[in-house]
């Protein structure tokens, strides 16, 4: 197992507000995705309404989907920057 704090990029920071939200949600949708998260955990059971593939999935783990895509586009956008920026630049003469 990857030691979080040595190679693993931190995927919360903390917005204007001072709150601690996930890159590329706000502080609310940080909020709801991690409520979801945890209700997926703790194993309650969801209504099932939606159709995905040949599956029945529930309404909150759809948009429990849409935020984690939200987040994980962000997130990979940063992770590119970050290393863009950090990366040495070399001068050819």
């Amino acid at each position: 197992m990857i030691e979080q704090k040595r190679h693993a990029p931190r995927r919360y920071f903390v917005d204007a507000q001072g709150h601690r939200v996930l890159i590329g949600l706000s502080s609310d949708e940080t909020a709801e995705f991690e409520a979801l998260d945890l209700s997926s955990i703790e194993g309650s059971v969801p209504q099932a309404t939606g159709d995905i593939g040949d599956g029945v999935v529930a309404d909150n783990e759809v948009r429990w989907l849409e935020l984690y895509l939200k987040h994980e586009g962000a997130w990979r956008t940063w992770i590119t920057e970050s290393r863009a920026e950090q990366a040495p630049t070399f001068k050819l003469y």
